[in-house]
């Protein structure tokens, strides 16, 4: 629970320009500003605030009475202002994930999601394979470091793909697009928006605000303004649903599977598959590296494929071997962490040799006076 206390007069409100920035960040409530109004004895429609993603601007509007009054004696005013720092998910609604119409409708529609060719080969000259998994890589960072909603990194990647799919674009435009994907799919996913500034601030002000407002635009037209997108996140609650796992590992198979479509985001390899198949691939993936089969034999890796292949209506051949794909991708990115590790802790140790050697070596031979 954060709170702050301002205080001060109106002149000095209008002396600073109107505006006052509290020393605790803070986002103001309707019902709490109401509230502290009342209690001040100020009418709510004489305080505005001008809220930003981690602070607060208060500014009161003087009406010509109380600069009357103000001339007799200088009124003071205290607001208090409350709010927690917990972000309140919404709980699964049983309605929808128990009702067979949506997960069909979901299946329905997702392939109008996807890209609509291969844009290595069709459309895109300048931008090779390993550039878009760099940026991907940097988008899952940039998403992480502001610990938005699980959806939003998924989507950005949709977004991404489908306008490389339509639109040839330069190189050193690729960062900028991939930031402005984030700053859409953090818009319609995450409660607390990722802002322009912070944005700018992840491409080390490689970007301004302004060009990242403009190209939100461009790709939101270029993508007919199409962005409640579907997901493979969208998938996990009916497949889990559907699924004989025991309720202690629910959040476990959860947060794996979650994991892995991540994973699978940043391999364009895998950017053609439909969502269903990514999140169907991804929790065979997990509950199979889990070992949960041993609790239950519908579980293990023949029977799992046979039901996850009924759950979402696909041939078993299809999604037998978009699990092999995602568990090669799997061990691939394992192998690479486990590279970088080593060659990090090859050049710490030559490092601290170097250092070492030049703390026992002060002076060189030659300036040694003998």
């Amino acid at each position: 629970m954060c709170a702050f206390i301002l205080k001060g007069s109106a002149s000095a409100f209008r002396q600073s320009g109107g505006r006052r920035k509290p020393t605790r960040s803070c986002t103001g409530a309707d019902s709490v500003v109401s509230a502290s109004c009342f209690a001040l004895g100020t009418s709510a429609q004489s305080v505005r605030f001008v809220n930003g993603r981690d602070s607060i601007y208060v500014l009161f509007l003087v009406t010509k009475e109380e600069e009357k009054s103000e001339q007799e004696g200088d009124r003071v005013m205290d607001l208090y202002c409350l709010e927690s720092d917990i972000v309140v998910k919404a709980q699964p609604d049983p309605n929808i994930l128990y009702d067979e119409r949506v997960l069909q409708s979901l299946l329905t529609i997702e392939d109008s999601f996807l890209p609509q060719c291969s844009y290595f080969q069709r459309v895109q000259k300048d931008i090779h394979p390993y550039m878009r998994r760099m940026v991907a890589g940097w988008m899952h960072e940039v998403c992480e470091g502001e610990k938005t909603n699980e959806d939003v990194f998924p989507l950005a990647i949709n977004y991404l793909d489908r306008f490389l799919a339509v639109v040839p674009t330069r190189k050193n435009f690729l960062q900028l697009l991939g930031a402005v994907c984030m700053f859409l799919a953090s818009k319609l996913k995450d409660c607390r928006p990722i802002s322009a500034e912070t944005l700018c601030m992840y491409t080390d002000f490689s970007i301004t605000p302004r060009e990242l407002l403009e190209w939100e635009l461009v790709v939101l037209g270029k993508l007919k303004w199409n962005m409640a997108s579907v997901i493979p996140n969208d998938f996990i609650e009916h497949i889990m649903r559907r699924l004989p796992i025991p309720k202690d590992k629910l959040a476990l198979v959860r947060k794996h599977t979650q994991t892995f479509i991540a994973l699978c985001a940043t391999d364009d390899r895998l950017a053609m598959n439909p969502p269903s198949m990514i999140a169907t691939g991804s929790m065979a993936a997990a509950i199979c590296g889990l070992q949960i089969y041993h609790t239950d034999q519908r579980l293990n890796r023949d029977n799992l494929t046979d039901l996850l292949a009924k759950i979402t209506n696909t041939e078993v051949d299809c999604l037998r071997a978009c699990q092999e794909q995602i568990e090669r991708v799997l061990a691939s990115s394992l192998q690479q962490g486990q590279q970088h590790r080593q060659e990090s802790g090859v050049r710490a140790g030559s490092k601290a040799r170097e250092q070492q050697d030049q703390s026992s070596t002060p002076t060189d031979v030659r300036d040694v006076n003998l």
